[in-house]
């Protein structure tokens, strides 16, 4: 299925508001910390802290484990990524990108994450808000099952 492109996330504003709240907290933008963010920013994946520091270690083999946790940590604080956590124990983070919003279909074999856009799940969200009395701030919609590919693999027989 060919998903429809979305237009890149305003990468400007995100470092804005990382900058505000590091001012805020009198944090330094240190160069191991710029190479994390810069890194996180070109995922285009739900980043693992793993994930992120192989990455990371490619461009610096110094940067340890410890400080991209932070870093991470530092981003969610700050709204500019969203911690997930999809039933298997890791957490993964990903743009905390509202304006191209969009729920998850996991994989519980492979742990594959697809993502996708679908109005009539959004307008059947309000409408049931509406009808309890509730006005929505935000949501996460995930959908877990197997996806093609592992469905397409022979099974083994116990």
């Amino acid at each position: 299925m060919i998903q429809p492109q979305k237009s890149p996330p305003d990468l400007d504003h995100f470092r804005s508001l990382l900058a505000t709240h590091m001012a805020r907290k009198g944090l330094r933008s240190t160069d191991q910390r710029r190479l994390i963010v810069e890194t996180f920013f070109a995922s285009n994946d739900h980043v693992s802290i793993e994930q992120l520091l192989a990455s990371v270690r490619s461009r610096d083999p110094k940067v340890g484990y410890a400080t991209v946790y932070r870093t991470l940590k530092l981003l969610t604080e700050c709204g500019v990524a969203y911690e997930r956590r999809f039933g298997d124990g890791l957490a993964r983070y990903e743009l905390a990108d509202d304006v191209t919003h969009h729920d998850h279909l996991i994989c519980v074999e492979c742990a594959s994450i697809v993502e996708f856009e679908e109005p009539r799940i959004e307008v059947l969200q309000e409408e049931i808000a509406g009808r309890y009395g509730f006005e929505l701030r935000s949501h996460k919609h995930e959908m877990y099952g197997v996806c093609p590919a592992c469905r397409a693999r022979p099974r083994k027989r116990g």
